[in-house]
């Protein structure tokens, strides 16, 4: 659990506007704090589940707030993982074939001209 003073020391760190406590951006900042303080208590108390279990929801958590703010706000997004040093998730797209032609040309082909 994160004590007040060191979520009041976020939100204020982290907030888009003056009285800002909700916004994805601080909820994510919260849950990033959250993940390293328990993080660091599964080090010392490893067959703790129950703790790794709320640790695995809150990245859970923080990783559907990060790809909501990604589809919002693109620019918030990337500033955000700078400051809190996440890394940045590579997307999966959809692999092409690649398909000879006559010429036995290399050519790539989508599922979607079909």
């Amino acid at each position: 659990m994160l004590d007040k003073q060191k979520k009041t020391k976020l939100i204020k760190k982290f907030q888009t506007h003056e009285g800002d406590t909700g916004s994805s951006e601080v909820q994510i900042a919260i849950l990033s704090a959250e993940i390293d303080e328990l993080a660091e208590h599964l080090k010392v108390n490893p067959k703790d589940h129950s703790s790794r279990r709320g640790l695995l929801k809150k990245v859970g958590e923080r990783r559907r707030l990060l790809r909501f703010l990604k589809k919002e706000d693109l620019k918030s997004h990337e500033n955000l993982i700078k400051k809190l040093k996440l890394k940045q998730v590579k997307s999966l797209d959809k692999p092409q074939e690649l398909v000879l032609d006559d010429e036995d040309n290399i050519e790539e082909d989508d599922k979607d001209k079909e």
